[in-house]
């Protein structure tokens, strides 16, 4: 919760604590780069068009978005790096209102609600990179509703055998979304990540409709 981060800010002020929190350390983006190495791994021939990412800190996108330039640097990609697209929900859109704005910074979002509890993150320390990632590869960015997610949830685990997270079902609804709209052509090549799974969510066995 934004209320417990603004606390611990607080105590930890001069004393010897430090603080190991997203973007503040280097591990958890250099960790989560393999992601766009899996993704190549698996892809075989070329990369792909898009990747869809659930989105509340960011660590994620800047991870994808600095391991392809790198992959690119290095003269290992066969093609492009891919465009990048921000999920977020309507609850709390940091992201999706910078972005439609064309704004290189992000404000934080005032009084968060969402479901999908991992990407109820009302700012980030990393926002210049993730404004600099989408426009650098032409991306994207769309927020759903939770009504969205949880119906996302349920085609899922009913039509793939796969039971996500709300914030991993997002990027199936934010897909919808962006071919509804036209920013995305459904014969793209196109990767959605799921980031979690739903055990830590038991209430979808109670929301997700029945088939």
């Amino acid at each position: 919760l934004p209320q417990a981060a603004a606390k611990m800010e607080e105590e930890i002020i001069g004393g010897d604590m430090i603080r190991l929190s997203t973007f503040r350390e280097p591990c958890r983006v250099e960790g989560k780069k393999t992601i766009a190495f899996e993704i190549e791994n698996q892809c075989g021939a070329g990369s792909p068009d898009w990747i869809l990412f659930p989105t509340g800190g960011g660590t994620g996108v800047v991870a994808i978005w600095k391991a392809y330039r790198e992959l690119q640097q290095l003269g290992w990609l066969n093609g492009s790096p891919p465009r990048i697209g921000v999920i977020q929900a309507e609850g709390c859109a940091p992201v999706v209102r910078a972005f439609a704005a064309g704004t290189d910074t992000i404000d934080s979002w005032k009084e968060p609600e969402t479901v999908a509890a991992g990407i109820r993150v009302p700012s980030s320390r990393a926002d210049r990179q993730i404004m600099q990632a989408l426009y650098e590869t032409a991306g994207t960015a769309v927020a759903v509703s939770d009504a969205e997610i949880l119906q996302a949830v349920f085609e899922m685990s009913s039509r793939e055998g796969v039971f996500p997270s709300p914030e991993g079902a997002s990027t199936w609804a934010g897909l919808k979304s962006l071919i509804r709209l036209g920013t995305i052509d459904p014969a793209a090549s196109i990767v959605i990540v799921n980031t979690a799974g739903w055990s830590r969510y038991r209430f979808l066995l109670d929301t997700v409709p029945a088939v």
